[in-house]
């Protein structure tokens, strides 16, 4: 437990870190990747450079400044940072690295005249008190799931056995184990850490399972980004036959058991999730409103399969809104609050889950809100590090 006086402390920091967290991150995040190179395949390099990363961490540590006193306001912050970890199989050793740059991070950048021996002291409180958090939560998780069926802890060697096209820019990739014994079972939404050698560098990437676990083999299905490191590889280089390492699936953005309408809401390759929620939806009664943005038909992946989905269960509806002319779609231009109601019908108590570039998922939860769909059941994950829809 923390002192009054170390809460009191960090509390006080609260101003310097809305202010200035962002620039003590950036220099946290180079000190240790530079230093410590050991653990530079935790953390992609593309969200480095566009500074989602130190801005997401800056957040993270704000928010437990704020309620330093009251953990339990975090919400699901702490739920989704294990759920990372875990999928990236962050280990307690990595722990005493972050706290080593991020003290010396806060004493170089604030300066000694505010970083005074007795902040410093509270910030390391509240950093062990928060590892201690994490690694209880973490390694709960690992056992779990390596006692559970078909479960394992760590890396598990897997072999590609299929690659096929879903569009011009999205291309599915099925694994199965190499010991050909059971796989675990995952959640609908989650999703499954992946490590890779690329010419001599260790990697490590977490990629949405986008079908149910069927036949003892694994799906991740991945948009090609311009000079991006990972995705490029698994589109050129990864042939079937080829063995790569996938930790066990994680993730708290599940489909919850209910039997309220449930609405789907995708953009480009956020549409990845929601394809394992909408199979195990479709095993139920609940109505399904399955609605999804893309730029065009060509880069519109797997709607010959939900097409054929509609036509064999009436509960399920789907909508296609395209931003450029295409006779394929229902609608041309952007997902707008009008034509949002519109497709969600009369019916406001849904379970509405939502996904895709930040700027898509911040307007369709402004719409949900507007239309009258209740915030708590209105979920949404990001891909990459977190970050604020506001």
């Amino acid at each position: 437990m923390l002192s009054a006086q170390d809460r009191a402390i960090v509390k006080s920091t609260v101003p310097l870190l809305e202010s200035g967290g962002e620039a003590l991150m950036t220099h946290f995040y180079t000190m240790m990747l530079t230093e410590y190179p050991q653990v530079r395949p935790l953390f992609n390099q593309a969200n480095q450079a566009s500074g989602d990363q130190p801005r997401a961490l800056a957040n993270g540590v704000l928010m437990y400044a704020r309620h330093i006193d009251q953990l339990d306001q975090l919400g699901d912050l702490v739920a989704r940072i294990i759920n990372k970890h875990v999928a990236l199989q962050i280990l307690p050793e990595h722990y005493p690295i972050v706290g080593t740059c991020l003290l010396r991070a806060i004493e170089e950048v604030l300066g000694s005249d505010i970083a005074t021996p007795q902040v410093l002291a509270a910030w390391g409180a509240a950093y062990n008190q928060l590892a201690d958090i994490l690694i209880g939560a973490e390694g709960a998780i690992y056992d779990e799931k390596a006692a559970a069926p078909g479960g394992w802890r760590g890396g598990r060697a897997f072999q590609l056995a299929a690659k096929l096209d879903d569009s011009t820019e999205i291309t599915s990739f099925y694994f199965r184990p190499v010991d050909q014994q059971p796989i675990l079972e995952f959640e609908p939404g989650q999703y499954i850490g992946i490590k890779l050698n690329i010419d001599g560098e260790e990697v490590r990437r977490n990629y949405s399972l986008s079908a149910l676990a069927q036949l003892g083999r694994y799906r991740i299905s991945v948009k090609r980004e311009a000079g991006g490191v990972v995705s490029n590889y698994l589109h050129d280089r990864l042939q079937v036959g080829d063995v790569v390492e996938l930790f066990p699936p994680a993730g708290e953005f599940t489909l919850t058991a209910s039997e309220k309408p449930l609405v789907l809401i995708s953009g480009g390759v956020g549409i990845t999730p929601t394809l394992p929620m909408l199979e195990a939806a479709l095993a139920t009664q609940r109505p399904i409103r399955f609605i999804h943005c893309a730029r065009n038909a060509h880069v519109h992946a797997f709607r010959d399969w939900i097409d054929e989905l509609a036509a064999q269960h009436p509960q399920l509806q789907r909508f296609y809104c395209y931003q450029e002319a295409d006779a394929l779609a229902d609608h041309v231009g952007l997902l707008s609050e009008e034509l949002l109601g519109e497709w969600l019908g009369q019916e406001r108590d849904v379970d509405a889950y939502f996904l895709g570039p930040k700027g898509f998922m911040g307007a369709v939860k402004r719409h949900l809100k507007a239309l009258g769909v209740p915030e708590q059941q209105s979920r949404y994950e990001f891909f990459g590090p977190a970050a604020a829809l506001e």
